[in-house]
Formats: C-alpha cells, structure tokens, sequence
C-alpha cells in the first residue's frame, strides 16, 4: 500500500503551507503530494487568504521538491481549455523532471462556478465536454514529434495542433479518473485511466465501482491490473485517544464519525482500517486528506508508525 498526501487548499492555505507540507511529505517518504482544483472554500471555514491555482502551485512545488510525485485529485475539466491544459501540464512535468500525475474531472462545485462566471453545463454535456478533453489532452500528448494532432468533436476543434511540448514521461504522465458514476465513468476509465479513484466513499461503494471499472476495462480489450485502484479517506490519528480528538476537532469533525467514514483513531485503529480497505476494495493506493496543514507532527506520526505496517 502506498500513501500519498492530499491537501485541500480552498480552505485555507498560502503557497508557502503547501510547500511546508509537500517537503515534510517528501522527507518523511510520502509517495506523492496532491491538492485539489478549487477557487472557493467550502464550509464554514473563512478560505483566508483565498484560493491558490493548482498548476502554478505545482509549477512551483516541482522546482522546490526533487523526489516526490506531484498531482492533482482532481483538476476540473470546465475551468481550462484541454489545449492550454495540455500545454501546462506538459510544461511542468518538465520542469519536475517527470514527477507529474494528472488527475481530471467534469467539473461539479456550482457555487465555485458561478462565483467566478464559469459555465458549468448540464450533466449529459459536462461529460461530453470532459469526455473531449480526454481525447485531446492524450491526443496531443501521444502524438510523435514533428507530427501534428487535429480532432473534431462537438465542443472543441483542433487543426493541425503541433502537440508541443512533449511531457517527459512518455507517451505521457499517468491519467488517474475517478467518481461513482455507473456508466460513463467506468468507460471513460476503460479507455484514459492508468489509476481509479473512489474518494470519500465507504467501502462497498467503492468495491462496486472497481467492479465497474474492471468490467468495462476488459470489454475494450485492457488486462486486469492495468488501472491501478486508489481511494481517497480524510485522516485524523494520534497516538491516544485524547490526540487522536484532538487532531479530528481540529478540522471541526468527530473521531466517530471519522473512524466510519475516514481513517481515524489510534495508530492500530488506522492500520486496521487501511487493512479492510486492501483485503476488502483490491487497493494499492490511498490518499490521505489532510485538512489541518499546520500540523506536521501529525505526517511524521502517519509516516514513521502506520506507513511501515501497511506498506
């Protein structure tokens, strides 16, 4: 089982909290360091200072890191261009000498939407346009140097599109999909996906997606195993009780609560929960939210007593 980081920084976070966390992620031997693709909280919590892009901050993570992998969970299709969108990406998996794992979604926060006057379309055309930028992103990604890549499709058309820059990780960095939708989600997997992801989800829903998915995947002709399953479980664990609530008041939850819905408690509490998630989902992957990014001691905790035993 590999453990990665995921951060939420809509709610509250400058560049320098998230470079804070992606080092003491990477010293602590972390497999990667993730945020999300927010332009506004949610919650109760203020959003002070206010939202961060999520690729310029992983422009930035990429020249200030040197081992850790780096990525989004997920990157919403309607707030760029699948060009531009290429184009960035591709740009900092250079500059990261290849550390780079692109998430992508539909797209779903209305609010976040109509804050910022971007068009957040009904469903059936949110995920023809997504489907798109699937097509285009890998399109000008795999397509050879000195070739050029041209589609046509109902929302984007490109003609004769060079496909420049190349990322280093060839024919591209990882596609990693994900959600619980029952039918176009599972085909897009089968056709993009090198990881699945099921985030905030209990563990039968999640095992029944993964079915899905596998399902789908083996109809358009990919091997078992070729898409990598990974979830995603808020954390909040101590090495007692008494810190472990601490630690889930924190980030206004209650242990409870997180130890049905999240991986929380003691040490030997979250190894056991990490645990049923493996046997019981076929997991390789499980990224960790953590939402109180002041609080480093709480990743050295995860990485030096439960990473050892579930890795």
């Amino acid at each position: 089982m590999e453990l990665r980081i995921f951060t939420e920084p809509q709610q509250g976070a400058h560049y320098d909290d998230l470079l804070r966390v992606a080092k003491a992620s990477e010293d602590a031997g972390f497999g990667a360091f993730f945020r999300s693709d927010h332009y506004l909280k949610m919650g109760s919590v203020s959003g002070l200072p206010g939202p961060t892009d999520a690729w310029i901050t992983l422009a930035g993570l990429a020249r200030e890191t040197s081992r850790i992998r780096l990525g989004t969970l997920v990157t919403a299709a309607t707030f760029r261009h699948p060009s531009v969108l290429a184009i960035s990406v591709a740009q900092v998996d250079r500059m990261s000498g290849g550390r780079i794992e692109f998430g992508l979604g539909s797209g779903w926060y209305a609010d976040e939407h109509t804050a910022y006057g971007i068009d957040l379309p009904p469903v059936r055309e949110l995920f023809d346009r997504y489907s798109e930028q699937l097509a285009v992103i890998t399109g000008l990604w795999d397509t050879p140097e000195g070739g050029t890549f041209s589609f046509e499709g109902e929302h984007y058309t490109l003609k004769d599109a060079p496909g420049l820059p190349k990322p280093v990780q060839r024919p591209r960095p990882p596609v990693i999909l994900g959600g619980t939708g029952k039918k176009r989600t599972p085909e897009l997997a089968a056709r993009y996906a090198d990881e699945f992801n099921v985030p905030f989800n209990d563990i039968e829903t999640a095992r029944a997606q993964y079915e899905r998915v596998d399902a789908a995947a083996e109809a358009a002709g990919r091997r078992p195993g070729d898409i990598t399953r990974s979830a995603a479980l808020v954390v909040a664990v101590g090495r007692d009780d008494a810190e472990a609530a601490r630690r889930a008041d924190a980030i206004d939850r209650e242990v409870a609560e997180l130890k049905t819905n999240g991986v929380a408690g003691t040490v030997s509490e979250a190894v056991d929960t990490i645990g049923r998630w493996r046997e019981s989902t076929g997991i390789t992957r499980l990224y960790l939210q953590v939402l109180d990014l002041s609080d480093l001691d709480h990743l050295d905790l995860i990485a030096s007593e439960i990473m050892p035993q579930v890795s």
